[in-house]
């Protein structure tokens, strides 16, 4: 099916309100599966990053959390505040502030182990499935990077 000029403004054929609304869509699912856990979406993600890596700076935080600092230290200040993690300057940097999960923030990780499990069924797509959207959905982020890059069009 060919979409003809009038059509491109359809609401239906716009690839950034589909992200825009599955975004949505999961945003629910999460806050619900991660209701018990007493954490935000963006809060697990800081909390699967740190249990991925152990101590992290800031700053490597953001960029893998591909967040500002504005956003990131806010979060971080509630995540200390419910004793998850540990923010102190590091010995080798003042400058560099090193993030680490507390015990109760490992300790944590084993009850966040169920969420994908329970957000994957509640999406109805199978293991492969999933993997194919997040691979094309890699694809479509590092694209889009690329064409967002300083010195591109």
């Amino acid at each position: 099916m060919t979409v003809d000029a009038e059509n491109l403004l359809r609401l239906e054929h716009q690839v950034c309100f589909a992200l825009n609304n599955a975004t949505r869509a999961f945003g629910a699912i999460y806050r619900d599966a991660l209701r018990d856990l007493n954490l935000t979406y963006p809060q697990y993600l800081a909390m699967m990053a740190l249990w991925e890596h152990g101590e992290l700076t800031v700053k490597r935080l953001g960029e893998l959390l591909r967040l500002d600092s504005g956003t990131l230290s806010p979060l971080l200040k509630r995540l200390e505040a419910a004793g998850l993690v540990v923010r102190e300057r590091s010995p080798l940097d003042e400058r560099s502030v090193l993030v680490s999960p507390t015990s109760a923030g490992t300790a944590l990780r084993e009850r966040a182990a169920l969420v994908p499990a329970e957000v994957a069924a509640r999406a109805g797509l199978d293991a492969d499935e999933l993997r194919q959207l997040r691979g094309l959905l890699g694809r479509l982020t590092d694209r889009l990077d690329a064409a967002d890059a300083p010195g591109k069009c």
